[in-house]
C-alpha cells in the first residue's frame, strides 16, 4: 500500500518493507528472493523470527544500517560484509534525514516468552509526514498510552500489531491495543506462519471497525 511517497509491503510474519527514498525492513523472516538491498533494518528482540541470519543475508548490503537490540548482536556478528549496527534500547530518538526513529519497550505482562527485563523494542517511525508503530512481540502494555498523540502528527498513523496469541497479543486484546492507540489504520501481523490464523487477522479487523478504527489485511508479498 503506498501512503503520499511511503510504500509499505507486508512480508509475512511480522516482517515488512518500508520504501520512500530508502528501503527499510523490520523483522524479516522467510520472505522472498530477490527483494531490493536493504539501506536500514530494524529488529525487534532476537527470536530466530525476528533476527534470522538467513533472512537478512537476503537483503543487507555494504553500509546497511542495523538497528537491534544487544541480544541480536551475536547472529548479526556472523556476516562478512562492512555493516553500520546501532544497539536499540527503549526510549531511544534516532533522526536520520527526513525518518525520525523512537524506541519503545515490547514485552509480555502474563507470558514468559518475551520478559521486560530483556530491554527488547518496538519502533515508530516517522516518514515525512507519515507515522509507522511496529510494536514488535508484545502484550497490551501501559506505555502505549504514549502514542495516543500520533494520530495528530501526520496525515496517517499505522499501527502494526500483532493477532496470533501465545506469545503476543490475540485478536481482542490488539483490538483493544489499537483502541487505545488510536491510528488512522492498524495493520494484523504475526500470523500466517508460526502461530495465529487468517481467522485471527479477521476478527481483528471486525473488532477494529466496531470501535470506529480502519483496519486492513495487507497481502503477503
Amino acid at each position: 500500500m503506498k501512503m503520499n511517497g511511503v510504500e509499505l509491503k507486508w512480508l509475512g510474519h511480522s516482517g515488512f518493507q518500508i520504501k520512500n527514498h530508502r528501503v527499510i525492513y523490520i523483522d524479516p523472516y522467510n520472505i522472498s528472493d530477490g527483494l531490493e538491498k536493504a539501506d536500514i533494518v530494524l529488529i525487534t528482540h532476537s527470536h530466530y523470527d525476528h533476527c534470522s541470519f538467513a533472512d537478512l543475508d537476503k537483503i543487507i548490503k555494504e553500509g546497511t544500517r542495523i538497528i537491534a537490540p544487544a541480544a541480536c548482536q551475536s547472529t548479526i556478528a556472523k556476516f562478512k560484509v562492512p555493516l553500520k549496527i546501532e544497539l536499540a534500547e527503549s526510549g531511544q530518538e534516532l533522526e536520520l534525514g527526513d525518518l525520525k526513529i523512537s524506541t519503545l519497550p515490547s514485552y509480555n505482562i502474563n507470558k514468559h516468552f518475551h520478559p521486560q527485563s530483556e530491554g527488547w523494542v518496538g519502533y515508530v517511525m516517522k516518514i515525512g509526514d507519515i507515522i509507522i508503530y511496529h510494536s514488535g512481540d508484545t502484550d497490551l502494555i501501559p506505555e502505549m498510552q504514549k502514542l495516543t498523540g500520533y494520530k495528530q502528527q501526520g496525515k496517517e498513523f499505522v499501527a502494526l500489531l500483532p493477532v496470533g496469541g501465545r506469545f503476543t497479543m490475540s485478536a481482542e486484546e490488539a483490538a483493544e491495543a489499537a483502541s487505545i492507540i488510536k491510528p488512522t489504520l492498524a495493520v494484523p501481523m504475526h500470523w500466517g506462519s508460526i502461530v495465529g490464523t487468517e481467522e485471527d487477522a479477521k476478527e481483528f479487523v471486525e473488532l477494529c471497525k466496531k470501535e470506529g478504527i480502519r483496519a486492513e489485511i495487507l497481502e503477503k508479498e
